[in-house]
């Protein structure tokens, strides 16, 4: 749990083992590459409520609870981590009490309706004012101590009636305390509010620091409000490097967020505002990567990515430093080369990733812009997977994580390919390796679901399941994937709650209304379950396990035509031992031995033994 605790509170790095940064995190600046995915914190908040879970399981000592009060003024991660807590945790090991005064963000507002009961507490008795005559600047002092928090409204008017610049020097001393004390978290927060509104100009710096924390870290709701609040204070013309590194940071945590189009107005904001070559630069750049993969699918345009592709490039090709100039060159071919695997030419992209690495090997010393080398073999081992050209992904795949031990990412993405080459231990040892260097990843736990369905290690498959749709309710693949293990197991009723639960989600899918006439045919209703596959294969005529499960509610209430029509649909989609069998047994049942004879020799051609069985059992004359 050292990820997700240090995560939110830093200054425990003195008690608590430090884990390894990834190489990503130790870059400098300009050679950032890669950033956390958007849902970080989300991620954090299951690894803290599993840390408290666990952590009161082991005290034994009875209940405890914990009073969350004006929660609807937290910020948007500590509600979503109250969201998590309500709904994980156990009341018997932890009981929340979550006050608000108004209706505080969608997600914690919903959790409170699902998993709290609504208490009126009574009207509180007015607060006696202490004893004696307290000087307005001692109450001010109070407010700016609280670091802007208190709801004493003695103290806020007290603090509004002070004169601006008395008011400015509190906040610098509240800021100079507050930055003695060594606590990292109150970088993030208090000292930035006491800056902005101080007189010594900090404000800007302060901002700027807590901002690019937040960003390396994946707060990128946070990083959005530095920007806002540095953009306020700063303008191009007057601290241009710092009011570019405040619009970049936004942006990057904006794509992040899923909102594509306000990184791209950011972009445009930038364009519009000045004409230093290295911002139109990175513009360019980042407006090619929207338009490659962060934009919305209707609004991703390849031939618009490369435009701007095009224009990094050209712009790359003047820089004056050639280490530089080749670096940010390669910068841009490994953009082009995600728009080739986005347009599927992977020939192509493999072609501008080998070109990358080779210029980096000549004009660059080996020990320089080890993050780039690595994201480029990275997207190389991506390459080679997408052509099939396994052990050669495997290869790559392992020298980035030989450079760069401590990404989870990695090792999932290892895992994959050890799974398609049947190495399946190495490939759990991968997964196991994912899930221990990351907050609880949904991805990752799916990923060793499937490789342990393809063992037949079912409960341990369940489990997985289980896990995931615990941090992830709505995960539909999840849902279709454990009901198909519940058919499997028998265990029909909690199947048909997980098949209602998917089509709540997504009431078209062709997958879950398979499932869905599997059942009702385990149930006993033809009618139910052929018009369930029906259902499945109007959305979906590609679904050959529909085909074939609706062949087989014909055979067994005797419309062999319609068997056969639809086994036959199904082996058009691909060949397959087992229908091939099916289909045999339907020719026999319809009286043409011969078709039953070239399906089941096409079986045993296939690697079904039982063919030769099928085919001895048929009448002597058919076999002859």
């Amino acid at each position: 749990h050292g990820i997700a605790i240090l995560s939110v509170a830093p200054e425990l790095r003195s008690v608590l083992p430090v884990p390894q940064e990834t190489l990503t995190a130790l870059a400098v600046p300009t050679e950032h590459t890669r950033f956390f995915a958007g849902q970080r914190t989300l991620r954090i908040a299951h690894g803290l409520a599993e840390f408290l879970r666990d952590h009161l399981r082991r005290l034994g000592t009875g209940p405890r609870s914990l009073l969350i009060d004006a929660a609807e003024h937290a910020d948007g991660t500590d509600q979503e981590l109250l969201a998590v807590l309500l709904r994980r945790l156990d009341p018997a090991l932890l009981t929340l009490a979550v006050g608000t005064a108004a209706e505080p963000g969608a997600g914690l507002a919903a959790a409170l309706r699902r998993h709290a009961v609504r208490l009126t507490p009574p009207a509180r008795p007015a607060r006696p004012r202490p004893a004696g005559v307290v000087d307005a600047v001692t109450l001010a002092r109070r407010y700016v101590a609280s670091d802007g928090t208190s709801d004493e409204s003695r103290l806020r008017a007290a603090y509004l009636g002070l004169e601006p610049a008395h008011r400015a020097r509190l906040h610098d001393e509240r800021a100079a305390d507050l930055e003695c004390r060594d606590e990292l978290s109150l970088l993030l927060g208090a000292v930035p509010y006491h800056h902005e509104r101080g007189s010594t100009g900090a404000g800007a710096r302060a901002l700027r620091f807590a901002q690019g924390y937040c960003l390396d870290h994946g707060f990128y709701e946070a990083t959005v409000d530095c920007g806002i609040r540095g953009r306020r204070i700063v303008d191009w013309s007057s601290r241009p490097a710092l009011w570019w590194a405040y619009t970049s940071a936004m942006a990057a945590a904006l794509t992040e967020l899923g909102r594509a189009q306000e990184a791209e107005d950011l972009y445009d904001d930038a364009r519009a505002t000045c004409t230093a070559p290295a911002i139109h630069l990175q513009a360019a750049y980042a407006t090619a990567m929207l338009y490659t993969r962060q934009h919305a699918a209707g609004r991703r345009d390849p031939r618009r990515a490369k435009a701007w592709l095009n224009t990094a490039i050209a712009l790359a090709a003047m820089l004056p430093d050639p280490q530089e100039r080749a670096y940010q060159t390669v910068l841009q071919q490994d953009a082009l080369a995600l728009i080739e695997v986005q347009l599927g030419n992977l020939p192509a992209a493999l072609r501008l990733v080998d070109s990358g690495l080779a210029r980096l090997d000549k004009d660059l010393d080996p020990a320089e812009q080890r993050p780039r080398r690595s994201v480029l073999r990275y997207h190389r081992a991506q390459v080679y997977a997408g052509l099939g050209r396994l052990d050669e992904a495997l290869a790559d795949y392992t020298a980035v994580i030989d450079a760069d031990p401590e990404h989870a990412g990695y090792y999932a993405e290892r895992g994959s390919i050890l799974r398609q080459l049947g190495e399946h231990d190495a490939a759990l040892a991968d997964y196991a390796r994912a899930a221990a260097l990351s907050p609880p990843d949904p991805e990752v736990v799916r990923d060793r679901a499937g490789l342990r369905l393809d063992r037949g290690e079912l409960p341990a498959a369940r489990a997985d399941l289980d896990y995931l749709l615990e941090l992830d309710p709505g995960h539909l693949a999840a849902l279709i994937d454990r009901a198909g293990l519940l058919c499997r197991l028998g265990e029909r009723a909690a199947a048909r709650r997980d098949v209602g639960a998917g089509l709540e989600l997504a009431p078209g899918d062709p997958e879950l209304h398979c499932l869905l006439g599997r059942l009702e045919a385990a149930a006993g209703d033809p009618d139910a379950a052929r018009a369930a596959f029906t259902t499945a294969l109007t959305a979906d005529p590609t679904l050959q396990v529909a085909w074939a499960n609706r062949a087989t509610v014909a055979f067994e209430t005797g419309d062999i035509p319609a068997a056969l029509d639809d086994l036959s649909r199904a082996l058009a989609i691909a060949d397959d031992a087992d229908l091939r069998i099916n289909r045999a047994s339907a020719y026999q049942a319809a009286g043409d031995l011969d078709s039953a004879i070239i399906d089941l020799a096409r079986a045993r051609d296939l690697g079904a033994p039982q063919a030769d069985d099928l085919l001895a059992a048929l009448p002597a004359p058919a076999r002859h």
